[in-house]
Order: structure tokens, then C-alpha cells, then sequence
């Protein structure tokens, strides 16, 4: 009897132990070795370190970039306005240049049909002188003519080198060059010769600007 409770009880801690310790058996040698699997939490720490930096470097990246777009704006904006004011001091040396140009032939004599103040000119001959070889451009040759180039502009805005006419009712019959300070320079008659007037000794028709 006591026999028999002995191996029943060897039987049972045997199977105890057999569930308790799990045995991994291959049915096929050919088949590679189970990779046993690690804990995952420090994989997911390094993942979330890793995301938070490049986060970081994205913020930074993009933060140059703006910085560096606001420069190139300034920088772009600073370069306009110096064009601008380059532009504007060219232009104002081509007006001055031309106005100097003129003003050499005051005391020349005034010569109807004259086209050279060198020699004599009247007014339009003058100012079609003065133009082509003080500043490059073609005049027509009556001062009526010469009228109808450029742009009109009005005598508030006038500058140094634009052209001055004259007239009686709707006929033009003078021309002159603004020089500045309220002055023009003009082939006036054969007793004044070429000289310098108030702008508005006569009234003008008309003001152009030959030169924008």
C-alpha cells in the first residue's frame, strides 16, 4: 500500500514539472534558431529621443531659413532704393549737364534761321543745338513743332532742361530752356542775343519735359 502511494505521488510531481518548464522542440533541423524577442522599452525611448531631435533640428533649420529670407528682403529692398537713388542722381547730372551746355553760349548773337549758336541761332535753332549735343536728342526745327515732343508737364513740377513755349493764343512763336532757380536761357532777339530771363517774363503755353 504504502508502495503505491510513493509512485502515485512521483507520478504527479513528475507532471508538475513537466507543465511547469516549457520544452521548445523543432520538428525540422534544417530551420533556423527562434530569435527570442527583447524588451521593447528602450527601443521606444530611443525612438522618442530620436524624434524629439530631429523635431529640434527642423525648428532650427526653419528658423534659418527665415531669418536668412528676411535678410535677402532687406538686402533686395536696400539695392532697389540704391538704384533708385543712383537713378535719380544720374538724372539730375544729365539735366545739370545739359543746362551747363547751354548756359555756354549766353552773349552769342541771335540770328534768324540760325541753327549754330556758335555763330548765331534764333530760338528754336538754339534749342535744337543745345539738345542734339547736350543731351543726344532730335528736335524738330520750328518751335512749334518742338511743341508737340515730350510730355507736358506742369511749371510746378518743372526741372533743369525742360523746354519752355511761348505763344500768342493757339500759335507758338517761342521756345526756351529751364535752367532752375525760376531762370531760362533763350535765343530771345538780334538786340539781346542768346540770355538768361525770368521763366515767367511771358506767360508759357506750354512745358515739356524731353527728358522723362
Amino acid at each position: 500500500m504504502k508502495s503505491r502511494i510513493y509512485m502515485t505521488a512521483v507520478a504527479l510531481l513528475a507532471g508538475s514539472l513537466t507543465m511547469a518548464v516549457p520544452v521548445t522542440t523543432w520538428a525540422d533541423t534544417d530551420t533556423a534558431s527562434p530569435v527570442l524577442e527583447m524588451p521593447m522599452e528602450e527601443d521606444d525611448e530611443d525612438a522618442a529621443e530620436e524624434i524629439a531631435a530631429d523635431l529640434e533640428t527642423e525648428e532650427a533649420i526653419s528658423q534659418v531659413i527665415e531669418a536668412g529670407a528676411g535678410e535677402s528682403i532687406e538686402d533686395e529692398e536696400e539695392e532697389i532704393q540704391e538704384e533708385e537713388e543712383e537713378a535719380a542722381a544720374a538724372a539730375v547730372n544729365v539735366r545739370q549737364n545739359l543746362v551747363n551746355y547751354a548756359l555756354q553760349f549766353v552773349g552769342r548773337p541771335y540770328r534768324a534761321g540760325g541753327n549754330d549758336p556758335h555763330v548765331g541761332a534764333d530760338c528754336s535753332g538754339f534749342v535744337k543745338y543745345v539738345m542734339q549735343y547736350g543731351a543726344g536728342i532730335s528736335m524738330n526745327r520750328s518751335s512749334g513743332a518742338q511743341a508737340s515732343q515730350g510730355t507736358a508737364i506742369s511749371a510746378d513740377v518743372m526741372q533743369p532742361g525742360d523746354l519752355l513755349f511761348y505763344g500768342q493764343g493757339s500759335r507758338i512763336n517761342h521756345v526756351a530752356m529751364y535752367i532752375g532757380n525760376g531762370q531760362i536761357v533763350h535765343a530771345s532777339t538780334e538786340r539781346t542775343g542768346i540770355k538768361i530771363s525770368k521763366w515767367n517774363y511771358r506767360m508759357p503755353v506750354r512745358i515739356v519735359s524731353m527728358l522723362g
